[in-house]
């Protein structure tokens, strides 16, 4: 994932939603103890300033430094920029240690991942009994009967340009391989379905957008998948540049603890 969202990291920063403050609450419920967190693929930083507000400390981590140069500051977390090039021990001691953890969260992102690697090392950074880990994404909005259609149309032209590994995101999440053992909420091949609400401007649906990899990929190839005849087309859909909807982020979780 490395670059995939350099370029559009100032973009990112106001685009994204901002995830339910009562995610957070009952992610925290579910853990027997509330000393450390790890947010991985952390971006600007927006899911670890909500886990900070149940945990004493939140590690962020992102192969990204253009995303991490963004994030939003908070005393209890901490940033750390972690290359590829980091030895699975070597991450693990950065972190906390094994079994040191007791919640693990990634939002939007897991699909990014190296998944045999991430879940060896989520294994051992786990508080075992009591840790948790929560991951999500989203792939969809909701907006208007008018609005959504052409939405979708113009979609239908992005998604050949999505890297082959958001896949599991397009899918929301159901053939996202997931190792744990059930917590009773989204498990391996049943996400949780979730709602996120906004109200939002054109400008900023097309600042999200914009926000997109593929997007960006499609651009480099010398592709404009957000010409100015598509721009006119979603404004006249969505009832001109000066209306504010609500839309709804169509999200979707997973659940579990290490097995044991």
């Amino acid at each position: 994932m490395a670059g995939l969202f350099d370029k559009q990291a100032e973009i990112y920063l106001d685009a994204r939603p901002t995830y339910p403050t009562e995610w957070f609450s009952k992610l925290a419920a579910l853990t027997s103890q509330h000393s450390l967190a790890w947010d991985v693929g952390t971006g600007n930083g927006q899911a670890a300033l909500g886990v900070a507000e149940h945990f004493e400390q939140v590690i962020g981590t992102d192969i990204s430094e253009a995303q991490i140069k963004h994030a939003r500051q908070h005393p209890r977390v901490k940033y750390i920029h972690t290359p590829l090039s980091l030895s699975d021990d070597e991450l693990v001691t950065l972190i906390g240690g094994e079994n040191s953890v007791d919640l693990v969260t990634v939002a939007e992102a897991v699909h990014w991942f190296d998944l045999p690697k991430f879940y060896s090392l989520v294994t051992r950074l786990l508080r075992k009994p009591g840790g948790v880990i929560g991951v999500w994404g989203y792939n969809d909005m909701v907006v208007s009967p008018t609005f959504d259609p052409v939405m979708h149309r113009v979609r239908d032209t992005i998604i050949p340009f999505y890297d082959t590994k958001a896949q599991h995101m397009l899918d929301g999440y159901k053939t996202l391989p997931f190792p744990f053992e059930s917590i009773g909420l989204g498990s391996e091949g049943e996400p949780l379905q979730l709602d996120i609400q906004k109200m939002m401007s054109f400008e900023g649906f097309v600042r999200f957008s914009k926000s997109s990899s593929a997007i960006t990929k499609a651009k480099d190839q010398g592709v404009d998948l957000l010409s100015e005849e598509v721009i006119k087309e979603l404004k006249s859909a969505w009832g001109g540049p000066n209306v504010v909807r609500t839309v709804i982020y169509k999200a979707f979780m997973l659940l579990g603890k290490v097995k044991v």
